[in-house]
């Protein structure tokens, strides 16, 4: 049985490396094949191998496809989006703090955009930016869960903060981009 390619493509080389850096440092010894592969699809901002596989099957290929109908992005939870997008108001503060996990983490890529990166912060220039972009009055869960889900690091005495660079998921990419769009307009 030949082996089947598949193809993987990055759209910021610098954040791609980072992620995986990240990720490598964090496993214990030499990672296997199927680890490393699934390492290399999360850096590249898929949720891990099998999903990058399932994107390059030729069934699903552009080629196959009839070009007259318009293919929505399978990827692209339109619900969802809609959901998390109820949660911001028009300056793009967080209104409310999501009941659903998959909303919440939305919500959190959404705020982890409008921190500045490459830039140390203390505790309190992140509580007072966090305190600006959300109208509920728990910024200390803001940065609790930014730093739980890898978006943030800190120092261990929690005096010193930093964005991690890592490629944004679709949804949350298309809330930023819709956003963008509407400011532009």
């Amino acid at each position: 049985m030949s082996r089947k390619l598949i193809p993987l493509e990055v759209s910021d080389a610098s954040a791609f490396a980072k992620s995986l850096r990240l990720q490598l440092s964090a496993h214990e010894g030499l990672p296997s094949h199927l680890q490393f592969l699934n390492m290399l699809a999360k850096a590249a901002g898929h949720g891990n191998f099998q999903s990058l596989r399932a994107k390059a099957d030729p069934a699903d290929s552009e080629a196959i496809r009839p070009t007259a109908v318009p293919v929505a992005d399978p990827e692209i939870d339109r619900k969802h989006i809609d959901r998390v997008q109820r949660s911001f108001d028009g300056e793009f503060r967080l209104m409310r703090w999501p009941s659903r996990r998959t909303d919440q983490i939305t919500a959190l890529w959404l705020l982890w955009s409008q921190l500045p990166s490459a830039m140390e912060m203390s505790e309190k220039e992140v509580s007072a930016l966090l305190r600006d972009r959300h109208l509920f009055g728990d910024h200390a869960l803001l940065r609790r869960e930014l730093c739980e889900l890898g978006l943030v690091s800190r120092t261990r005495d929690g005096s010193v903060y930093r964005r991690v660079e890592r490629p944004m998921p679709i949804d949350a990419a298309t809330i930023l981009r819709q956003h963008s769009e509407r400011r532009a307009n």
